[in-house]
C-alpha cells in the first residue's frame, strides 16, 4: 500500500475555480474521510486522485511519483463508485474476477484472489449469482471485492452508502470498518456527506469549504477543537449554537456577556486587549444542561422532539437571542411551551472571533 500527496492542487473549469491551494499527505494505512457541503468539490478532489479529472494546478503524487499525467489504469488505484457498476449480465465471480481478466492473471491466481475477497466480505454462498439477486448491501460489498482483488495502492470510496436504506447503511458501514481493520495497511480515500459515516470511518477527516480545505483532524479533534465557526457547525447533529456576545472579564476564564442576556464562561484564556470585543459563544446542543439557577441562556420552549434516548427541544428566537436547540438525554415533553434556563460547563464553552477559533 502506498501514501498519497497533494501540494497546492487546484481545479478549475474555464475562469471558475473549484478547488484551490489544497495540500494534503494521506499516510499509508490511512483510511481519510472528506466531507463538506454539496458542491464543495469532494467527489472532484476524488476524481482527480482516480485522474478521472484532470489537475488544473499543483501536483498529485502517489509513493513520492508525480502521476498528473499518469492514466488512471496505469495508478495503482481501485474505484469504488456509489452506483455498485456491476455488469448485470455476469456472476458475482466474474464481476471481481473481470479486471484480473483484462489484466492477463494467470486462472488459477485469479480464482484464489476472488475467493480470499470473497470469504472476507462473507459473498462466498453468492458467487454464482447474479447481482439482480442480490440485496442492495451485498451488490456493494462484491463492488469493494472487485476493488480488493486488484491489491491497489490506494482505494478510493465515492459515497459507496448512499443507494441504500438506513437500516443497510449502518450494517455495510460496519462491515467496512471491520473490513479496514482486517486490511491494517491498506490506504483509502472516501467522499461522503453523513456525518456518522465520517466520525465512525475516519482516521482522520478534510472538511472541504470555500474551494478549499477548511480543516483537517481525528474525529474527536473536529468535535472538540473546531478551528472556525464552519468546521463547528458543520461537525456535530445538530448543529452548535452560536450566541453573540461581548467580553466583559478576561484571563484563565473568560466571561462573556450575550446579546439579550445570559452569561457564559469559557476556559479558553483571553487577553486584557481582548475586554470588550465582540464574540460568539458556541455551545453543542449536548453540552446543555437545564438549570434553575443562574442561566448561559433562558427562554421559551417551543417545539419538542422526543426521540426516546434523547429529547431536543427548540427554542423561541427573540430579538438579539436567537433560538438556540438543546439536547437532553431521556424523555422531556413537558417542557413545552415552557421557560426553561440552560447552563454549560465551561471545558465545553467554545469563543469565536471574526469566524475563527479563539482556542490556543
Amino acid at each position: 500500500m502506498s501514501n498519497l500527496k497533494l501540494t497546492d492542487v487546484s481545479k478549475s473549469y474555464g475562469a471558475t475555480n473549484v478547488l484551490k491551494n489544497i495540500d494534503l499527505d494521506i499516510q499509508q494505512g490511512e483510511l481519510v474521510v472528506f466531507v463538506g457541503p454539496s458542491g464543495c468539490g469532494k467527489s472532484t478532489l476524488l476524481r482527480m486522485i482516480a485522474g478521472l479529472e484532470k489537475i488544473t494546478g499543483g501536483t498529485l503524487e502517489i509513493d513520492g511519483q508525480v502521476v498528473n499525467d499518469t492514466p488512471p489504469a496505469q495508478r495503482g488505484i481501485a474505484m469504488v463508485f456509489q452506483s455498485y457498476a456491476l455488469y448485470p449480465h455476469m456472476t458475482v465471480r466474474e464481476n471481481m474476477a473481470f479486471a484480473l481478466e483484462i489484466a492477463k492473471v494467470p486462472k488459477a491466481e485469479a480464482r484464489a484472489k476472488v475467493e480470499a475477497a470473497a470469504e472476507m466480505l462473507q459473498l462466498t454462498p453468492y458467487l454464482d449469482r447474479l447481482p439482480k439477486a442480490l440485496s442492495g448491501g451485498q451488490r456493494q460489498r462484491v463492488a469493494i471485492g472487485r476493488a480488493i482483488v486488484r491489491d491497489p495502492k490506494v482505494y478510493l470510496f465515492d459515497e459507496p452508502l448512499s443507494n441504500l436504506d438506513a437500516a443497510l447503511r449502518v450494517a455495510t458501514r460496519i462491515e467496512i470498518a471491520q473490513l479496514k481493520e482486517r486490511m491494517p495497511d491498506a490506504t483509502m480515500v472516501y467522499v461522503t456527506h453523513d456525518q456518522v459515516e465520517a466520525m465512525t470511518l475516519a482516521s482522520r477527516i478534510v472538511v472541504l469549504a470555500d474551494k478549499g480545505i477548511s480543516q483537517v483532524g481525528t474525529p474527536l479533534e473536529l468535535y472538540e477543537a473546531p478551528k472556525n465557526e464552519f468546521v463547528a457547525q458543520f461537525i456535530g447533529s445538530p448543529s452548535m449554537n452560536l450566541l453573540p456576545g461581548k467580553i466583559t472579564a478576561t484571563g484563565e476564564r473568560t466571561e462573556v456577556a450575550l446579546h439579550g442576556g445570559g452569561v457564559a464562561i469559557s476556559t479558553i484564556p483571553t487577553q486584557h486587549s481582548d475586554m470588550g470585543r465582540e464574540v460568539n459563544i458556541g455551545i453543542r446542543p449536548e453540552d446543555f444542561t437545564p438549570t434553575d439557577g443562574p442561566a448561559i441562556y433562558s427562554g421559551h420552549v417551543d417545539y419538542v422532539e422526543a426521540l426516546g434516548e434523547v429529547t431536543l427541544l427548540y427554542f423561541v428566537a427573540e430579538g438579539e437571542r436567537p433560538g438556540v436547540i438543546a439536547k437532553l438525554p431521556g424523555i422531556h415533553r413537558e417542557r413545552r411551551r415552557k421557560t426553561v434556563g440552560l447552563t454549560a460547563d465551561p471545558a465545553r464553552v467554545h469563543l469565536f472571533a471574526n469566524g475563527q477559533s479563539m482556542r490556543p
